[in-house]
């Protein structure tokens, strides 16, 4: 059985995703900071694997993934999921501490299990895995009032790009899926804000299944960047 480590697993993308690789026979370990929410959700299900822990704190990291190796042996798949947008506003608005928030979930949190799936990947027999990290459509071009969101994506693409090449003498594959307008609870609520003009949108399913088919792929093949969205968001031209 493949395993796979999903973070940001309680709602959202995660949530979906790692519901995916659990029908599709997975092991699937769930990682969020509310133990009690992800046992609502994964609780019971064969094959999940309940991993509490807040991805910006190091030891906590480190003591996910030991318990989901003990369990499942190794780890074939990182999704680096976990991720906030912040308070939207003029980079003049935001405090410093904000701003930080953000870039501690957004990059350092990605940095830490990442780090933590690629020390496993290169120790474990057969040696090697993939690392998936989610970054945004915001990593190609920004929303308004979303500074810091926007420049911790740009940072993702960065270290996509370094983990790939430093994975290679080990087997391990890095990729990134952008994703835009994927209805979560975050985009059904800007839908019901703006019920005269809704933003274009698509259900949350396409992009579980984008990420299922990169974990998918032989060792021998990567997407290295894929873009999701909906069709008609205003990304491609003037909109």
């Amino acid at each position: 059985m493949k395993a796979v480590l999903v973070t940001g697993a309680s709602g959202g993308i995660g949530r979906a995703t790692a519901e995916l690789f659990l029908a599709r026979g997975w092991r699937v370990g769930v990682m969020a900071r509310r133990e009690d929410v992800l046992r609502s959700v994964f609780g019971g299900q064969s094959g999940a694997v309940i991993l509490p822990g807040d991805v910006t704190d190091e030891a906590a990291v480190e003591a996910v993934f030991d318990r989901f190796v003990a369990e499942a042996g190794r780890i074939d798949v990182l999704f680096n999921n976990a991720g906030m947008f912040g308070r939207s506003d003029t980079i003049d608005g935001l405090s410093l501490a904000e701003w930080r928030q953000v870039v501690d979930v957004n990059v350092t949190g990605m940095f830490l299990c990442a780090r933590a799936a690629f020390a496993q990947m290169k120790a474990q027999v057969p040696q090697g895995g993939r690392i998936i990290n989610n970054g945004s459509i915001s990593a190609h071009v920004p929303r308004e009032g979303a500074v810091a969101y926007t420049t911790t994506k740009h940072a993702v693409t960065g270290m996509t790009r370094a983990l790939s090449l430093d994975g290679r003498a080990f087997d391990i594959a890095c990729g990134q899926i952008d994703i835009g307008n994927a209805r979560t609870e975050l985009l059904e609520g800007l839908i019901a804000r703006t019920p005269d003009n809704p933003p274009p949108s698509m259900d949350v399913s396409h992009a579980a299944e984008a990420v299922l088919h990169m974990a998918e792929l032989p060792p021998e093949a990567n997407v290295q960047f894929m873009t999701v969205m909906a069709t008609k968001m205003p990304y491609i031209g003037r909109g």
